[in-house]
């Protein structure tokens, strides 16, 4: 992005474009700082995490996963904002290459991200992460919810070890 671009942004597309930026360079803390110490996040797998548990999770990831992401149609205004990104990674329980496009949806207040929420198509998550599993039973709840079950074990295993 040309540098003329950066000076028009608004304050909260200059924090959601430093968010996924330092998530691209793995800097989870300043990932971490762009949240209000009250801020919920929910997406298909996680959902109504705390800051605290928000923040973890993007620790987790940096430091665990091997995503590579891209972004684009960064929206803000005073209030709200959304954003679209693509994940890229290797699905850890499967060893499987999944490539997620992600539509983002934010509140903001006092320059920090009070509510984040994810959304993206699961069914096509479960058949690329799961493989055959995921093709058959994606679209079951069965499915998305022992994804988010075995994605908050993980995630509070990951809070207590570290």
């Amino acid at each position: 992005m040309a540098s003329d671009k950066i000076s028009e942004m608004t304050p909260n597309q200059e924090l959601v474009t430093s968010f996924y930026q330092s998530f691209q360079k793995k800097d989870y803390k300043a990932m971490q700082n762009c949240y209000a110490d009250a801020a919920v996040f929910n997406d298909e797998v996680f959902v109504n995490l705390t800051a605290n548990e928000v923040k973890a999770m993007w620790e987790m990831f940096c430091i665990k996963s091997n995503t590579h992401l891209d972004f684009f149609n960064i929206r803000a205004d005073e209030k709200s904002g959304t954003a679209e990104w693509t994940a890229t990674y290797t699905f850890s329980k499967t060893n499987r290459k999944v490539i997620n496009h992600i539509k983002a949806n934010f509140t903001f207040s006092n320059g920090r991200i009070v509510t984040h929420t994810d959304h993206f198509n699961f069914y096509r998550w479960a058949c690329q992460a799961l493989g055959v599993a995921g093709i058959i039973l994606g679209w079951t709840s069965l499915i998305k919810n022992r994804v988010r079950k075995e994605g908050r074990k993980n995630l509070m295993e990951y809070m207590d070890n570290r």
